[in-house]
């Protein structure tokens, strides 16, 4: 077995090994996996944190040893992330690389780079998570994004949590299977998240619930829209973009 980390700012995860394949995913700076299969340009990996799997190219892997794969696996609860929009890690070679929101730099030290910018560590008040998803507004929405240059629900949502120290899974229906279900949305707290079908019942859509019935979530670009026992209301488009399934509590 082989293992790696993301030594870059971003790397598309691809569902098959070709460029030109969708990219259902991304790694970001930091971001730790195992190695599942190596072909001549292409690797098949799966991420360390939500054990997502997919396909990155040879030469956008970063190698690391098992012993220090086991270090970061070990320490995750201690993990530090940026928590900018965007900061710089500098090189070993002295070379000033930018990296995004939510990006692991406590393995800063694996990789013999420095960082000096801001970043939050451990696991946060469930109300953190409201400042955090903040951060993310006017975002664009990209299929298999996780950054705030471009990112969809799920990664929006597992973002949100991850920063603050809390496990998600990365897609949507996924997600949907944690935590405990609430039954009425007066139930809820800000934080907790809310899951939305589509006309084949199936859960395609996640959003973070923020105080007096309204939802951050992502369609077009991360937005606040309200939020009630059938769904999201767009008032900029005056009606229901999608049709609530389930609320979960996670914390």
């Amino acid at each position: 077995m082989q293992y790696g980390i993301c030594h870059l700012s971003i790397v598309p995860i691809r569902t098959l090994p070709d460029d030109s394949s969708e990219m259902n995913s991304q790694l970001l700076y930091g971001e730790y996996f195992k190695v599942l299969e190596q072909r001549k340009k292409w690797s098949r990996i799966r991420v360390a944190y939500d054990h997502f799997e997919g396909w990155i190219p040879n030469y956008q892997i970063k190698l690391i040893e098992e012993e220090a794969f086991k270090t970061l696996e070990a320490s995750f609860m201690d993990n530090a992330f940026s928590s900018d929009i965007v900061s710089h890690i500098c090189t070993a070679d002295g070379i000033l690389m930018p990296i995004v929101l939510g990006s692991i730099i406590s393995a800063a030290a694996t990789l013999n780079h420095t960082f000096e910018g801001d970043s939050i560590k451990g696991k946060k008040p469930k109300l953190n998570l409201i400042d955090t998803a903040l951060l993310y507004m006017k975002s664009p929405y990209q299929w298999g994004g996780k950054s705030p240059f471009g990112i969809d629900c799920s990664g929006f949502t597992q973002m949100v949590y991850k920063i603050n120290g809390h496990v998600l899974k990365r897609d949507a229906e996924q997600q949907s299977k944690q935590g405990e279900v609430l039954s009425f949305i007066e139930e809820s707290e800000p934080g907790d998240l809310a899951f939305f079908d589509n006309s084949e019942g199936i859960i395609d859509h996640v959003g973070i619930i923020l105080q007096d019935n309204y939802i951050i979530h992502v369609y077009g670009h991360v937005r606040v829209d309200r939020l009630d026992h059938t769904g999201i209301f767009n008032t900029q488009e005056n009606k229901y973009t999608h049709q609530l399934r389930v609320i979960k509590k996670i914390i």
